[in-house]
């Protein structure tokens, strides 16, 4: 797979169909994600913590283009906060959030990916923070 072909199948054929089982496909064993987690397992871990927190999730691709062995894409999702988030309890609101994430591919899998969101904004569309 091209490196934009496997941005794009991360996306829709792993996380928003939750086969999680298939990031192996996708990540190499020696990913590093843009929190530290390292592999396919530390990916799966970060986004089963967001499927708790917001069970339906489902992210929208807004842009995806390369250059060489980058990839960047933008997403957005809208869901509810049904589950904890960093020891938040569930309040019931629904958030937005855009994102635009920079993968690095080599050898046909996914190595790096950095990550930029307005994890702030989302806090405050559930209620756990006022300005």
């Amino acid at each position: 797979m091209t490196p934009p072909e496997l941005v794009k199948g991360l996306y829709e054929d792993c996380l928003n169909p939750r086969l999680l089982e298939r990031l192996p496909e996708y990540l190499s064993e020696g990913f590093v994600g843009a929190g530290g987690e390292q592999g396919p397992q530390g990916f799966r871990q970060t986004v089963e913590r967001m499927i708790t927190a917001f069970p339906g999730l489902r992210f929208e691709l807004e842009d995806l283009f390369a250059a060489g062995d980058r990839v960047c894409v933008r997403w957005r999702f809208e869901a509810a906060h049904l589950g904890p988030l960093s020891g938040i309890a569930p309040t019931g609101k629904t958030a937005v959030q855009q994102g635009i994430a920079i993968y690095q591919a080599q050898d046909g899998k996914l190595i790096r990916a950095w990550l930029q969101v307005d994890r702030l904004g989302v806090l405050q569309q559930i209620g756990a923070v006022t300005l």
